[in-house]
């Protein structure tokens, strides 16, 4: 976060070794066994605690992602170039960003979080670094936090507005898309932080993913149903789509870090190790926290936000088509 034209150098680091410790992947239509997570990046700056999150695609092929800090650390946007492979700052202060995605313009998106952070959907002109809000109110009440987003083929935003940290006073009480346009997925990701701003006691909650029916107009229109329930485990953080309309899950466990496959019946068709299993592990490592495909020439190439790096491994299947224009 201190100079916008700084670059950031690939260190090895627990991170990394965690990746080489992981088991080999399953699902042979989805991944080759014999793939391995690709270290691209890691945190240098002097950001303490957080993660990496919320990995999105630009048109160009490169990769924007988040540097989430807690505390007064406003945290960044980063860019990783595939060509060069060098990580660059487009925001030194991202206003807590976490979820990004570019829309059918070449614009991207930030969900911003609470915690010192923006608490609205941001818009941003990567090629002049000028960000403008959209939204960071609903029927006149802040967001809690937006958390994470999706967009669908005619330019529609889902997004989500959980509330994880941050002691500004909520205003609300209320906490992706399939190719097809027919289904909404969603993680409930509750680790029981809904009193957070009173001090209450975290409770872990539901950790599920359901998927809910949609309209033509896009809205739900039918009852929802629970496509995978990770039970007493951390469940869900990121999600992304690839082509056929299988759900892959940047799963949290400490059992099975990794990225999980689901078919549209939530049957399990892969699974990617981002890390060992380390059960009651007090500091865990190779957890992953969201995932997106590359573009073009990357279309078959899943990046991953582990801990504080980006990793990417090459897969048989391409990434979601891009969302369309209105």
């Amino acid at each position: 976060m201190r100079c916008l034209a700084l670059l950031l150098a690939l260190l090895p680091c627990p991170a990394a070794r965690a990746a080489e410790e992981a088991p080999k992947p399953t699902g042979d239509a989805i991944v080759s066994p014999d793939a391995r997570l690709e270290l691209l990046f890691t945190r240098t700056a002097p950001i303490k605690g957080g993660l990496t999150e919320g990995p999105a695609a630009a048109p160009d092929g490169s990769i924007y992602f988040s540097d989430i800090a807690f505390g007064p650390d406003k945290g960044m946007i980063l860019r990783f170039d595939p060509k060069t492979r060098r990580t660059t700052v487009l925001a030194a202060d991202s206003h807590k960003s976490n979820g990004l995605k570019f829309d059918a313009e070449g614009r991207l998106l930030a969900c911003e979080g609470a915690d010192g952070g923006g608490r609205c959907l941001a818009r941003w002109d990567v090629q002049g670094k000028k960000r403008a809000v959209l939204a960071d109110r609903y029927l006149g009440k802040r967001f809690n936090s937006p958390n994470d987003l999706w967009l669908d083929r005619v330019g529609n935003v889902y997004f989500t507005d959980p509330r994880y940290l941050g002691d500004e006073p909520r205003e609300l009480k209320h906490e992706a898309v399939s190719p097809d346009g027919a289904a909404l997925y969603v993680a409930d990701h509750n680790s029981g932080s809904e009193h957070v701003d009173r001090g209450g006691p975290l409770k872990h909650g539901a950790m599920k993913v359901y998927a809910f029916p949609l309209g033509r107009d896009g809205l739900v229109n039918g009852p929802r149903r629970t496509l995978i329930d990770f039970g007493a485990e951390a469940g869900c953080d990121g999600m992304t789509l690839d082509r056929r309309g299988n759900l892959y899950l940047a799963v949290r466990s400490l059992k099975r870090p990794g990225v999980l496959v689901l078919d549209p019946t939530g049957k399990e068709i892969a699974f990617i190790p981002t890390g060992p299993s380390q059960p009651g592990a007090k500091s865990p490592k190779g957890i992953p926290a969201n995932c997106c495909f590359g573009v073009g020439p990357e279309s078959k190439v899943l990046y991953v936000t582990v801990d504080t790096s980006l990793y990417r491994i090459p897969l048989r299947v391409e990434g979601p088509a891009a969302p369309g224009r209105r």
